[in-house]
């Protein structure tokens, strides 16, 4: 029960990652809220599903109101919501572009604006960015992917150190996963999924409880002194 009382919100947490994190972190003893911008639902009563588009700034605003609200605290938010348009940077239209970065960069912002100071008043707390392997060394065709995910890195470095500041004790730290078995991946070519697990000192690929664990790690009181680290968990590796 490492989590056991505390309040957790986790984006993008309708499937793969997010609700791999919601599922242990109830498990662990915390009340999840899991964001999503569509319609989901768990059988936990530990969990709510929440309907929520990160990229708009007032419903982010309004949805902190009413965690704060109904829950009395927030202690641990994973920002993991997350998306691709792929091309090659000489095709890749302007719409790819923006989408991308709303989603990726500017939803990782809307909600820590608000929760980040937040937890400063309260005492603490835990933020977690999930960013990627990709935004670690790059990936061809995803120019507007890496550089969200090399954009959070940036973020959760400020933020550790802005949040920390007067006694915050606010921990601001990001996941660098590598290529995981989520439903994404799932649509993958055989040959490329070899390619990719050979890629790695381990000779797999990763699956969402692994991420999950990393998660459950950094929300939790052992990681009590551990902030603005990136903990990349890609099986080693090598781009």
């Amino acid at each position: 029960m490492r989590l056991k009382d505390k309040v957790a919100i986790v984006t993008g947490g309708r499937r793969g990652l997010g609700r791999a994190m919601s599922e242990l972190f109830a498990k662990e003893g915390a009340k999840v809220i899991a964001v999503d911008v569509e319609e989901l639902s768990y059988e936990n009563p530990d969990i709510e599903g929440y309907k929520l588009d990160v990229t708009n700034t007032e419903d982010c605003k309004s949805f902190f109101d009413y965690v704060v609200e109904k829950y009395g605290r927030i202690d641990v938010l994973v920002n993991n919501a997350g998306i691709t348009r792929d091309a090659m940077t000489r095709k890749m239209t302007e719409e790819q572009w923006d989408l991308v970065i709303d989603v990726n960069l500017k939803g990782v912002f809307n909600l820590t604006r608000h929760i980040g100071p937040y937890m400063q008043s309260q005492g603490g707390g835990s933020i977690i960015n999930i960013s990627s392997v990709v935004g670690e060394y790059g990936n061809i065709g995803q120019a507007n992917y890496a550089a969200t995910k090399a954009g959070v890195l940036g973020l959760t470095k400020t933020w550790a150190k802005e949040f920390a500041l007067k006694g915050g004790n606010v921990r601001v730290n990001a996941i660098a996963p590598g290529y995981t078995m989520t439903d994404i991946l799932k649509t993958v070519p055989q040959d490329l999924l070899d390619k990719f697990a050979a890629q790695t000192m381990l000779g797999r690929l990763g699956q969402p409880e692994e991420i999950a664990n990393a998660a459950l790690f950094l929300a939790s009181d052992e990681a009590s002194y551990v902030t603005g680290h990136t903990l990349s968990v890609n099986g080693g590796m090598r781009l």
